[in-house]
């Protein structure tokens, strides 16, 4: 019976090896224009510097949800900085193109491939020349940012990773690309196979040029979601939640310059004041709205049955949910 059980104990050991093998074979990616997803812990909280100017300074975020207390702190590697919400577009290419292969009962991998031109291409950048540059860039920042955060922990102990783990772009004699390599954290490569932690979301979010503007979005699409509703934060709550290393008051001009915008796909935007007289942000998705609302846009699908957009309640709007 020993030796049964040593055969045993060595025959798991090596199917968990294989395992761990085929998960790292590389995934060269899918062909066209793919649905476009996005990891829910990722829009949710303050994992990335909202400006293109390098940043240093850590992330410290603490909320309690519930019983638990959610704690995010993002560091800076020294030399590249922060990874940008810029960054986090290569991040969203990988969520899409797994989900898709996911869809279509292929296998995944943490590990990529994918050319320059079709990376570009599924971003909504300029493929000319010195996009491979800012390419390099992000994978560099991506790479050196450290992230710890207590998402997902049962207990109160941080779980570290970086977003990748490796990456490579090499080039030929002449500087042309040869394509780009590069292996997701296995945090992020979870997540991303869990269905209950991933949304679609409008590839119009790659227009968005400002970081607020994007950050806003993600957290918009994250907690809005199809209700027709409506849902609040106060603008405190919403610097809070960002991260962002601009006083409260240059914030909120921000958040006011987006609603003058209204450039957020799917959502329009309104700032009102709570019982307590505070600044406060209400987003509702446009397909709720009046018919004769200037933001209404139709649903894709067939309209569902809403409660009437309302401003939230104080519960509401100091929940972090």
């Amino acid at each position: 019976m020993p030796k049964e059980r040593r055969r045993d104990s060595q025959g798991q050991t090596a199917r968990g090896e294989r395992a761990e093998l085929s998960q790292l074979d590389l995934f060269v990616a899918l062909p066209g224009d793919l649905p476009t997803h996005d990891q829910q812990e990722m829009m949710e909280r303050p994992f990335f510097s909202l400006s293109k100017n390098k940043r240093l300074e850590p992330i410290d975020y603490r909320v309690r949800n519930g019983t638990t207390e959610i704690r995010v702190r993002v560091t800076a590697n020294s030399e590249t900085g922060m990874a940008t919400i810029w960054d986090a577009d290569i991040l969203i290419w990988a969520a899409s193109q797994m989900r898709e292969a996911m869809n279509r009962g292929l296998p995944t991998s943490r590990k990529f491939r994918v050319s320059l031109y079709e990376l570009l291409k599924a971003i909504g950048r300029p493929t000319g020349g010195s996009e491979y540059s800012r390419i390099v860039e992000a994978l560099r920042r991506l790479k050196g940012t450290v992230i710890e955060t207590t998402i997902r922990q049962k207990g109160t102990r941080p779980q570290g990773f970086g977003w990748i783990e490796e990456w490579a772009a090499p080039t030929d004699e002449s500087g042309k690309s040869l394509g780009i390599e590069f292996t997701i954290a296995e945090w992020l490569y979870q997540g991303i196979r869990d269905d209950k932690l991933v949304l679609s979301i409008d590839r119009e979010y790659f227009q968005l040029t400002g970081g607020i503007e994007r950050w806003l979005y993600r957290v918009v699409r994250k907690h809005g979601g199809h209700q027709g509703g409506g849902w609040g934060f106060t603008i405190t709550q919403l610097h809070h939640k960002s991260g962002s290393t601009r006083r409260v008051a240059d914030f909120a001009k921000d958040i006011r310059k987006a609603v003058q915008k209204q450039r957020l796909p799917g959502y329009w935007l309104e700032l009102y004041r709570t019982q307590d007289q505070e600044e406060a942000l209400r987003f509702t998705a446009r397909w709720a709205l009046a018919t004769d609302h200037p933001g209404f846009s139709p649903k894709p699908f067939p309209r569902l049955r809403i409660t009437p957009a309302r401003d939230p309640a104080p519960s509401q709007v100091t929940s972090d949910r």
